[in-house]
């Protein structure tokens, strides 16, 4: 069962932009840079906060374990780091 908030207004610019309400913000999580899905239904306007991983942080990591990796038993073979890009894949 849905469960609604007290409604408040915004208004959008001439550019098209829209304040969401800080309490709104905060309860949701939506700090800078968040991702936000966007569609029309009817007449209104649905916005979905979207978890997008990062990836450049993710391969970083993975090149670490590398490195950790082939400094402590030496050459990694292609199968041992297909075996630790798999585990990022599974998180």
């Amino acid at each position: 069962m849905a469960t609604y908030e007290e409604e408040d207004i915004t208004i959008v610019s001439g550019k098209g932009q829209v304040v969401i309400p800080q309490s709104l913000r905060i309860k949701l999580g939506l700090k800078p840079k968040t991702k936000l899905l966007v569609y029309g239904y009817k007449d209104a306007v649905i916005m979905k906060k979207m978890d997008i991983p990062d990836i450049v942080k993710d391969l970083k990591s993975i090149y670490q374990k590398v490195d950790a990796r082939t400094s402590k038993y030496g050459k990694v073979s292609d199968e041992e780091i297909n075996n630790i890009v798999q585990k990022y894949r599974k998180k």
